[in-house]
Formats: structure tokens, sequence, C-alpha cells
């Protein structure tokens, strides 16, 4: 019996061991048939320097520097769902880490996916895109470049990396897998990976120029079968992408100006611990600092603040910025916050009058400083802002909107038709665990979660005054004082100047033009 016992146990042992190796055959059988694999460290620049070649490119395994999708299904759950979805997420995350790579995919889809509504999703080309072009390494970015036509194939869904690779890497074709929808919502399951090669031109793709090339990394490229068409295939594995260095911010393709969202860091695994425990203090400790904001005095509040882990930096008010109080001051600044009126009357302190374009009624309930809605009316708001100059001074943000990322938008010309000397002021806002902005969301909340930051930081910076009627003793009109106060604000702030407007961040990000519309009684 006990050598009956020995000799199944010896089979066994050496049926997986040929079975091992009848796949790993298979698989060699089925690669030479239609590629030549080359294993390399890196992708090798001088052999894809060939014009007329077309490369495939695995998103996870050949272009991003982590292979790892947890964080952006993790942006998916917490933006497009909410805090409970993105709890259940982390919670099957150690059960994610035992099963396959494809049940863990499909798990990841469907919390993330189930019961969102297609039509207003767009998380894949508002938010995601910030995080996986942070994590493009550079090394990869310069072997995608070299094809004459770029073909990214990805694990993720479609419509979670379309946005991301063909609006800033401009690639031409994006294979990703399909998201089931049931009357407009999706229902969390995924099409196989089959139904999105069949709708690819693969005569047209395998016909190109001297062939086709592929680059990805060891553990996922090859089981896709677009890569067993490939003419030549680079290999790339995780030790050396480690080794990448991220693709810097000037040499993106496209600007990346635009983002929304309320994460400000990449979640994951234990970073969306982080802010999970930090939620029951964060919570009180943002409301705690509304309530200073709102009901102490400027004296009071800002040491307060300071210990309650704000940490403001400014700079001193210049002689000839420095306000009397008997003359009221029209100050321009960039916009960074809803708060940042707020900071210049505490700078300055004294309470001044800030400009909205669109604000929510309950911000404008909530704001310790008067406020004045502008119409777009030019005559109109004209009128507004000279008969508040009469009797206190007045913020204005010429941008219209707020910018997260180092660049100025376009400074409308109204601030320099009132015939007034204005005060340019410098800011910037650094944050690390959430934004307190948002052009989807609930804009009464931005405030909140600004607060809720550990240590949010403000600089404020009063630049020297400007005259509306000349620059540097020449004459001028409007246009080129706002260009001119635009341009002075970003050499402060080392950011870069744009033209673009709150319409392109509005049609962009949140698909309408920004505005929003008072409740009719």
């Amino acid at each position: 019996m006990k050598v009956e016992e020995i000799i199944r146990m010896i089979s066994k042992v050496l049926y997986k061991y040929f079975l091992f190796f009848y796949k790993v055959l298979l698989r060699r059988v089925r690669l030479a048939h239609g590629c030549h694999v080359k294993l390399q460290k890196s992708p090798p620049l001088e052999k894809l320097s060939n014009s007329n070649q077309a490369i495939v490119c695995d998103v996870e395994g050949g272009l991003l520097r982590s292979s790892s999708t947890f964080p952006y299904f993790m942006l998916v759950a917490l933006e497009g769902g909410g805090f409970f979805r993105g709890l259940l997420l982390l919670v099957l995350y150690p059960l994610l880490c035992c099963v396959g790579c494809e049940l863990g995919l499909r798990v990841m889809v469907m919390v993330c996916f189930f019961g969102i509504k297609r039509e207003g999703f767009r998380v894949g080309k508002a938010i995601l895109p910030k995080f996986l072009m942070e994590d493009v390494g550079l090394e990869g970015f310069e072997a995608l470049n070299k094809g004459s036509k770029r073909v990214c194939v990805s694990r993720m869904p479609r419509v979670m990396v379309e946005g991301f690779l063909k609006d800033y890497l401009e690639v031409e074709v994006v294979i990703g897998r399909e998201l089931k929808e049931f009357h407009g919502y999706y229902t969390g399951l995924m099409e196989e990976e089959g139904e999105a090669m069949e709708r690819l031109d693969l005569k047209e793709l395998m016909g190109m120029g001297d062939g086709v090339v592929g680059m990805g990394g060891y553990a996922s490229s090859l089981h896709h079968p677009l890569f067993s068409l490939c003419k030549e295939v680079y290999l790339v594995s995780e030790i050396e992408k480690r080794k990448w260095q991220p693709l810097p911010r000037a040499m993106y393709p496209k600007p990346l100006v635009f983002h929304d969202g309320r994460l400000a860091f990449k979640p994951t695994p234990s970073s969306t611990l982080s802010m999970f425990l930090w939620l029951p203090l964060g919570v009180p400790l943002g409301i705690a600092r509304a309530v200073v904001f709102l009901f102490l005095p400027f004296k009071l509040a800002i040491p307060i603040l300071a210990l309650m882990g704000m940490n403001n930096t400014g700079r001193c008010i210049p002689r000839s910025s420095s306000p009397s109080p008997s003359s009221p001051q029209l100050f321009v600044c960039n916009h960074r916050t809803l708060l940042d009126p707020l900071y210049i009357s505490a700078a300055v302190k004294r309470n001044l009058t800030a400009t909205t374009y669109s604000l929510s009624r309950m911000s404008e309930l909530l704001s310790p400083i008067k406020t004045i809605r502008l119409t777009r009316n030019k005559k109109l708001d004209r009128e507004k802002m000279e008969k508040v100059l009469q009797d206190e001074g007045l913020v204005v943000c010429p941008e219209g909107t707020t910018c997260r990322e180092p660049y100025l938008l376009r400074f409308s010309p109204l601030f320099a038709e009132l015939g007034r000397e204005i005060v340019p002021v410098a800011l910037d806002s650094r944050v690390g665990m959430f934004y307190g902005t948002t052009a989807g969301g609930l804009k009464c909340l931005d405030p909140l979660y600004f607060l809720m930051n550990p240590i949010p930081t403000y600089r404020v910076e009063f630049l020297d005054k400007v005259d509306t009627t000349s620059i540097e003793g020449r004459g001028c009109n409007s246009v080129e004082v706002a260009n001119y106060v635009q341009e002075k604000i970003a050499k402060a702030l080392g950011f870069e100047c744009t033209s673009l407007t709150r319409r392109d961040k509005y049609l962009m990000l949140a698909g309408n033009e920004g505005f929003v519309e008072a409740r009719r009684r």
C-alpha cells in the first residue's frame, strides 16, 4: 500500500512537471509562429528608429512605471461612486491579491462600475489622465513615439484609458474591452478579450510599413493575442521599470492644464487606508477650521488656524501697494480656491468685497465677507464694481474660475476699465489629500474639502501697483493691461500664461459652460 502511494505521488509530480513544460513549449511555438521575441532590459530606441514601423504597446507593461491598476480603479470608485464604494474596494484588496489577474480585474470592474450612469461618467477624461500622465515612464514614452502609428493595448476598460491615450499622448488606436450596459447604466460586466480584437482591422494594422513591433512587460503582454501577430516583441521587467524616470511635464505632447476630482494623491492601497483613517479626524477638523474662518476676526483667526495645522506664507505689502484705510483698493489676483478673497482680506486685515461669476447660493450665504455676483453684462458689472469701490476694497479674480496646475487662464480686461490703480496679488495653494475645487461635484463643499487636508498651505504675495492707463510710460488699452498683469503674476509664481478660458475648462471637465443658475422662487 505504501509503495502504491509513493508511485501515485511520483506520478502526480511528473504529471505537473510535464504539464508545465508543455504549456511553456506551446506558448513558445505560438509566439514563434507569428513573432520573434527579444528579451531586452529596456525598449531599444536605436532599433525602433525605423519611422515606418507601427508600435503596439501594452499600457500597463510597457508604458506606465507601475503595472498595478488598483489605484486607477480606486479613483473610479471614489470619484464616480463615493466613499462607500471606495471602502468596499479597499476591503476586497487582500482577496484581489489572492485570485488571478483576470478574476481580480473583473471584481474591480464590478465594484467600481455597477450602477454607474454611462452618460454622466467623466472620470476617464477629467480625472484619470492626470494620474496616468504622472505614471508614464520617460523610457517607455520615447520608445512609443518612435512608431509611425501607435497602438495601445490595456487590461483596463476602454472608457478608463481612451481619453488619456488619445487626448494627451496622441495615440491613434486604443484597444480595450468595452463595458456592458443596461438602459444607460453600467452593469459591471466586461466583454471578452476576443470581442475587442474582432473590432480591429488586423489587415490594415499588420500591413503597415515595415511590420509591427510590440512593447510590453513580461507578466501580461504575451497573453494578449495581438502580440502574437507582431514581427518583434520587446519586453521590460518590473525591476527595470523601477529605474524609469517619470515623464517631465515639459515633454507632455499636450499640456495638462485642467483636471477634476477631489483626490490630490495617487490612491495606492496604503495611501487609501491612510485617507480613511484620517477622515474621522479630518471632517471635524475641517468644520472647526471653517467655524474659526467664519466667526472670528482675522487677528484671532490667523494664529488659531496656524495652531490647527494651516500653513500660510505671505510676502509683506510693498509701500507702493499698501492701501490706506481711507482709500478703497482694487486687488486683482489669480484664482486657486474660493478662499482667495479671505486670505487677501486676512493679509490686509480688512474686510473686502469679492466678485463672483457663478457661486452657489450656499457658498454666498456662508461667506464671511461680502460678495457681488457678476452677470457678464460689461456695463452692469462695471457699475456694480465702481459702486463697491466708492466705500470699500474689492477683490477681483479675472480668470473667472480656478486652475490647479501651474498655469494662468486668460484675464478678463473688465477690471482694467475701471480707471484705477490696481494691486496684483499672486496666490498659490498646496494640498496633500483633497482638492478644494471641483467642476463636476458639489461646489458648496469646496472650502470644507480644502480645510480637511492635514496641512493645507497658502501663499499670498502682493506685487507693486499697476497703473491701468499706461504700462512703463506708454499708453495702453484694457486688454494690454490685463495681459500685463497676468504676466506679472505668472512670473512671481513661476507659472505659465495661457489663453484658455472658463468656458474651455467646463466644456472639457463637466460638459457644460460652468454656470450655476439661481433657482426661481
